[in-house]
Formats: structure tokens, sequence, C-alpha cells
């Protein structure tokens, strides 16, 4: 009542006690009377506003009213303010009852001067509060103590479920689901202990479907009920959630991203520290499909991945996580694993599921997984140790052949540390000098003349001491340093062939492998022109060697610059085959003059059928499509005397020389190999 009172500054509302001292002393009196309520509170009427002539009157009727029940009749009366000027008002009163101040007398007084004004004020608020109801989309709900609604507002009864006369004068556990009446009810004691507005969401299943409602509720203590205002909030609900989706789960899979997957696997962790349990992750890469995404678009890559994600999901349990990390891979969280064999059991899953046939559109699809796995706490005791030895496991896989899943193990980290390592020092062996080509001598099979050589680059570093090229070659073509140190050498092997046939005064050959990264952009044909111009060397005295893996992606810029270096007159020649793909439609497709049998099979063929067989008819087939045929890795007499029986041309390998600096290859001799000899 003091909260309506207090609202309304237009009428004034004073309270007295049994011995008419002010009790309350609202706003309106402060105006009336110019007293404040600080100033009123404790005194008597007679002392505040009663003039002299009417006290004892006043009190007396005062006294009869408690005494004998004699209401006050409301009347005009002439009253004084503080400043002992007269006022003329209308005075209205009543009597209650309260705890705190026994019989309390309320005196309603309006200036009759200001009657209109009031009423019109009165007026207006009131219009404004059923303007501000109208044209809110909330619902205002009056409830008892005990949860019965005894009023309502709301600017349009469409936002209510069920019509007003359904509910009103029923208990709100009549009409509302169990959950959302318990909330109602804890909510609502809270804000009668704590005072304020205390707020709650909730979820309703309406006639259009699952909706969602805030609810805000404010106690009105003096008068033992509650203001409720419900807020439908369904569309915001949506907006959160997609918020949600969009920072936790991936847009194409659905899939947990790599944020959350990462703060789940930090979560088993402590789960499974804390039941001292074992967990496991897994790193999963799908095998190749770059080439699926460059052969055959996005758009088909994106299905892959979308049904990729859906056979991973069905592969684990439950309260399991699959994730999506980013591209073409993706973690699976395995909790609670009492056995290693669990682990290679769905591993094992993983990979069976997953190479089963995929069917977008009119095409069938094959892909493989590549699969790494750490287990906690084994091999790691945080989220980023795990996911980093899962990952380095997964490459392990890849080493392996792809389509299998590999453990990590402390000799794979080594390897891992080995690799940035070689990679931080690669960076400015160029400018160091640490580089340097050797080159190991080819011999005509026929005349047992050397006819040219292979360029071979080697490294010293200072830290390292001597790097392997398998180990430096493949971090140089992924760092992209392979672009410039492939032009060193071919820009040294070129100097040494003009310095080499100027010393012996005979014509030789110089064989330089090409990477694939070579080949981006249209600097290599421009930088080969370039520099055999500068010392004058014949094109068809340089060989390029390029594997079948550079073939296979079938990217238009590498058939350009091969039928460019062809134009130009090099000669190219097919490296290690045999150990690739083998399409036989590259040697149709791609001008190449030269076949190269890999070492692999020239070391089996005085022991294996299959090795022999396999260069049998290798140099049969390159002989008829008018190639010659080049045998790397001889190590024998007898490997040597076998291929020249079986018409190879060239051979180069150990049982020769091993490769040799520039320097040493100048001197080298050999007198020459006959089948006599």
């Amino acid at each position: 009542m003091h909260q309506l009172f207090d609202a309304v500054a237009a009428i004034s509302v004073q309270g007295y006690d049994e011995k008419l001292r002010v009790t309350y002393w609202n706003t309106g009196s402060e105006l009336l009377y110019g007293y404040t309520a600080a100033e009123a509170l404790g005194r008597t009427l007679q002392d505040l506003i009663i003039p002299q002539q009417m006290q004892n009157k006043v009190i007396t009727a005062h006294k009869n009213w408690l005494d004998h029940g004699i209401e006050i009749p409301a009347t005009e009366l002439i009253l004084r303010n503080k400043y002992g000027h007269n006022l003329s008002v209308f005075s209205s009163h009543i009597m209650y009852y309260s705890k705190q101040y026994g019989h309390e007398m309320y005196c309603i007084d309006i200036s009759l001067a200001d009657i209109k004004r009031a009423q019109a004020q009165v007026a207006l608020k009131d219009n404004l509060l059923k303007s501000v109801f109208e044209a809110t989309p909330d619902l205002f709900f009056l409830l008892e103590e005990n949860g019965t609604i005894i009023d309502y507002h709301a600017g349009e009864n469409k936002n209510l479920y069920s019509p007003p006369i359904h509910y009103i004068g029923r208990s709100i556990a009549e009409i509302l689901p169990e959950k959302v009446v318990a909330s109602v009810q804890a909510y609502s004691k809270k804000a009668m202990h704590q005072g304020g507005i205390v707020s709650f969401e909730y979820e309703l299943s309406t006639p259009k479907g699952p909706s969602y409602f805030e609810a805000r509720i404010r106690c009105l203590i003096e008068n033992k009920q509650l203001v409720v205002i419900i807020r439908d909030i369904s569309e915001q609900h949506k907006s959160k959630e997609l918020i949600r989706k969009q920072a936790y789960f991936d847009a194409l899979t659905s899939l947990p991203n790599r944020f959350l997957s990462l703060d789940r696997l930090s979560q088993m962790i402590k789960e499974m520290e804390r039941l001292s349990k074992k967990g496991a992750v897994f790193f999963l890469d799908i095998d190749d499909f770059k080439k699926v995404n460059d052969s055959l678009g996005h758009e088909i890559g994106d299905k892959l991945l979308t049904e990729a994600a859906n056979r991973l999901n069905l592969a684990v349990r439950k309260t399991d996580t699959v994730g999506r990390l980013g591209g073409d891979e993706f973690i699976v969280l395995l909790q609670s694993i009492t056995d290693t064999y669990d682990v290679i059991s769905t591993a094992k899953n993983l990979l069976d599921i997953f190479k089963k046939p995929y069917k977008i559109g009119d095409k069938e699809l094959v892909l493989t997984l590549s699969i790494g796995i750490s287990l906690y706490p084994e091999n790691g005791d945080c989220a980023s140790d795990l996911l980093r030895n899962a990952d380095t496991a997964m490459y392990q896989s890849k080493a392996a052949g792809r389509n299998t899943y590999s453990f990590f193990t402390k000799e794979m980290n080594n390897i891992i540390l080995r690799r940035l390592e070689i990679e931080a020092q690669l960076h400015g062996a160029l400018e160091r000098d640490e580089l340097e080509v050797y080159y190991q001598p080819k011999i005509d099979m026929r005349s047992g003349c050397i006819v040219g050589a292979e360029a071979l680059l080697r490294w010293h570093n200072h830290t390292l001491g001597n790097v392997p090229p398998d180990e430096f070659i493949p971090i140089a073509e992924h760092t992209g340093l392979i672009v410039n140190i492939g032009e060193y050498v071919i820009e040294k092997a070129i100097h040494f062939l003009f310095d080499w046939q100027n010393t012996q005064n005979t014509d030789y050959t110089i064989a330089i492998n090409l990477s694939p990264r070579q080949f981006r952009g249209d600097g290599l044909v421009n930088f080969i022109k370039a520099s055999i111009g500068t010392l004058n060397i014949r094109p068809d005295q340089l060989e390029f060697e390029i594997t079948e893996g550079l073939l296979i992606s079938g990217k238009s810029y590498i058939n350009t610059a091969l039928n460019q270096l062809h134009e130009l007159g090099v000669k190219l020649s097919m490296d290690d085959f045999g150990t690739g793909y083998s399409s036989l439609s590259y040697l149709r497709e791609y001008p190449f003059d030269i076949l190269k049998i890999d070492r692999s099979f020239v070391s089996g063929i005085t022991s294996e059928k299959k090795d022999l067989d396999l260069v049998i008819a290798t140099i049969a087939m390159a002989h008829s499509l008018g190639l010659l045929v080049v045998a790397e890795g001889v190590e024998t007499r007898e490997q040597l005397n076998l291929l020249d029986d079986l018409g190879c041309d060239i051979a180069q390998g150990y049982y020769f020389s091993k490769p040799v600096p520039a320097k040493e290859m100048i001197t080298f001799q050999r007198t020459g190999h006959s089948r006599t000899q």
C-alpha cells in the first residue's frame, strides 16, 4: 500500500498511530503541507497541520473511532501548512490494525484547488499503464504467496497458451509442468527472502512446439503477493544456441570443433585422473583427401566429410567424443579404457567402417584413414601433449603405407624433434654455404664408358653433421625451401657440366632431380633457359628426373611445364619406376625420353624371380616405346652382367662409384666394360 501511495504524488496520504503520531508521510504530503517525511514522522497530527481551533475536535473524533467505532466522515477541511498558510482540502480517513503500530489511521487529503489537475494526472497514469501493457509483449501475473493466480495483464491474449478464464483463481501447480512449478516455487522463495528481482528461464511444450521463456519475480512483501513477468525468449534462445553452435561446433559436420574437442579432452583427463582410469586420443587423417578436392571439387569433398563424420560417430560409444580439428583431420576421445585391446578394436572398427564405398550422386569412392593413437597417462598428462603425440603417431601410419593405425612411442617423438631441428637448421643452409652437389657416374652398358652423371645434393651442418637427403629433402619440399635449393642444384650442375666437358673434351649429360614444388609458377623453365644460355650448354645434355607422384596430381601447370621442357629440348626421365602408381598411361601421355628402374628391383634381380620378371618386362616395354633404360643401385658384378643380358642401356651404382664431389668426378676414369671383360 505504501508503494502505491508513494507512486501517486498528487495525493497527500498520512498514517497515524493510536496517539495521532505520524507513522507514514508520503511525497504528496510533503508537496501539500511542506513538511518532509523526516520532519513529520513521530510528531502529532495537531502539531503539524491542525489549526488551534480544530485540535480538540479532531482528538475527540479520533478517540470515538478507536473506542466506539464511530468513523470520521470524509469532509472538507481547512488545514494549515508548514508556513502557517491555510489549505482547503477534501479529507478521507481509513483505520486498520497492523502488528507494528496497532491501530493506524490513514488520512487521504486532496487539495481542492488542484483536484481537477490531480484527476487528470491519475487518468494519464492509468492510461499510460494500460498503454504499457498493450505495447509490451510480456505477460504480467499477480500471485498469492501460495501460488494462486489472482490477476494478469497482457497486451494480447494470444501470448497466453490457455485462456485467462482457465487459470485465474487456480494455482500454478495445476497449469504448469512439475519441473517449471518447482522453479517458480524455488525462485519465489528466493525473492521473498532476499528482495529485489530474481529471474530464471524455462522451456514449455506449446501448440507451436518447444518455446523458451524468461520469468522475473518480485515479491510485494507487505501484501504477501508476487508479481511475475513472463517474456517469450524463443527467438533469443535460438540465436544464442546458434551462436553457441558456431562457437563450439563445426559448421559442416556439426561435430565439436577444435576448441570444444580440446576442452573435452582436458575434461576427460581430469575425469580419468579422478577415477584412476585410462583414456585414448585418436588423431585421424583421411588419406589423399586433397586429391579428391582437386579432382572432384570441394562440393563433393564437403559431402564426403559430412558422411565421414556420420560414420565415425557410429563407430564409437555414446560416451566418447568425435570432433573435427579442421580440413580432413578428426579426433576421437575414448575414456575409461580397461584394456589396450579395446583401443585396438576401436581402431580396427574405424578403419573398417570408413573404407566402405561412399556413394555421392553417381560416384562411388573408397577412402581410407591413417590413425595415430596416444594413451593417457602413458603418453602425456595434458591435452596438448596427448594431441601432439597422437598426431606424431598418425604420421607414422602415413609412413607405414596408410590405411592403418599406430601407437605413439618415444622413438616417434625423437623423430619429430629431429625433424624440427633439421627444419630450423635448413633455413639459412644456402647462405652458410653448407650445401654441396655430388655426382654419381652413369655408365653405358655396351661400351663401359662414362656417359654422364646424376647430380645429388649433400648437406653438412655445423650442428647436425651430415644430414641424409631422404631426411632433409622432404622437409625442404614441405617448407618451400626446395625452390631455392633446386635452383642452386641446377646452377651448380650446369657449371660442373661445362667444366667437366672442357676438362675431358667429351660430351656428357647431367641428370637433375626436380621436386613437385618447383613446378609451381613459370620460374622453373625460364631459369633453366637462362642457365644453359649463359654457358652455351646444349639442352639435350640435361636430363630432368621426375617421380610418378608428381604426375598423379594432374595439375595443368605441371603438364604445361613438362611440354615446355620438352620443347626446350631437354630430356625427361621417369624416376623410380615401379615404386609408385606405375600408370603406363603416363608414359604415353608425357614426353619421356628415359625410364629409370628403381634400386629396390635391381637389388633383387639375382635372387627374386618376381623382381627379375618385372625388370625384364620394364626394359622390353620401355624399348618398345623408344625409351632408354637406366638401372640405378647396381652394386654387384652379377647384377651388372644380368642387366647387360636383359638389354639395359645405362647403369649407375656403388659398383662403379658412390656419389663424389665435383673435383673427384672430373678426374674419375673408367676404362670400360664389355661382355668379354
